[in-house]
């Protein structure tokens, strides 16, 4: 894949570090937008750090964002089961910032479940989405309706139970999977299949699944 300049939303997460990892090793140039720049303790001549709140929005993003070729957010909000809304007044904010940048590619971590994808879920996770993470789930989905309406090129990629498990290149994508049990994907396979298609013009404007 072309060195690309990319903003990474969410990047001092779990996910969000394996992007920014993953990213800079392939030679790309990445900005990261976080409230805590602290914890991506990370120095790279490719790497710039923002401190700011994604959900302000303004022109400081739509500054951020012009000249970037593509968005990947992995925006969430980590073990907690309240949503605060965090999707729900991020989306917006990016939505606007990349429509007026002029930046079209869109790559959006979700979750498994949310949606129509909660129909290839198997029946444990489902006890779970509807009950502990109810009120995460219906921010998530009120996000990625936000963004099937933007009219950008987005692809929204709906990762099983992430886990901190190593860089396999293993694992299965497609806009529905046969899955069991409590089905998982590492974090680093995550980054990489998002990494690996952005410019794979056939995930626009699909959901797609991930597991192993």
């Amino acid at each position: 894949m072309p060195t690309v300049k990319l903003l990474v939303l969410g990047g001092s997460g779990g996910t969000g570090r394996q992007i920014v990892g993953q990213a800079l090793d392939a030679g790309h140039d990445v900005t990261v937008v976080t409230r805590e720049p602290g914890k991506l303790a990370l120095h790279h001549p490719h790497l710039k750090i923002v401190s700011g709140d994604t959900t302000a929005g303004g022109a400081a993003l739509t500054g951020i964002t012009r000249g970037q070729d593509a968005v990947i957010s992995t925006i969430g909000r980590g073990k907690t089961f309240r949503s605060d809304g965090l999707i729900q007044r991020s989306v917006p904010a990016i939505l606007g910032a990349m429509q007026t940048a002029g930046v079209r590619r869109l790559m959006f971590t979700s979750a498994l479940g949310v949606g129509d994808t909660f129909r290839d879920s198997p029946i444990l996770p489902k006890v779970f989405f509807k009950t502990l993470l109810r009120d995460i789930y219906a921010d998530k989905l009120a996000g990625d309706d936000l963004i099937r309406a933007s009219g950008l090129d987005w692809t929204i990629v709906q990762p099983s139970v992430l886990t901190d498990g190593a860089l396999t290149r293993k694992y299965r994508s497609g806009e529905h999977l046969p899955l069991s049990g409590m089905p998982s994907i590492s974090r680093a396979d995550t980054a990489h299949y998002i990494l690996d298609r952005l410019n794979d013009t056939s995930t626009v404007g699909k959901t797609i699944i991930l597991s192993n």
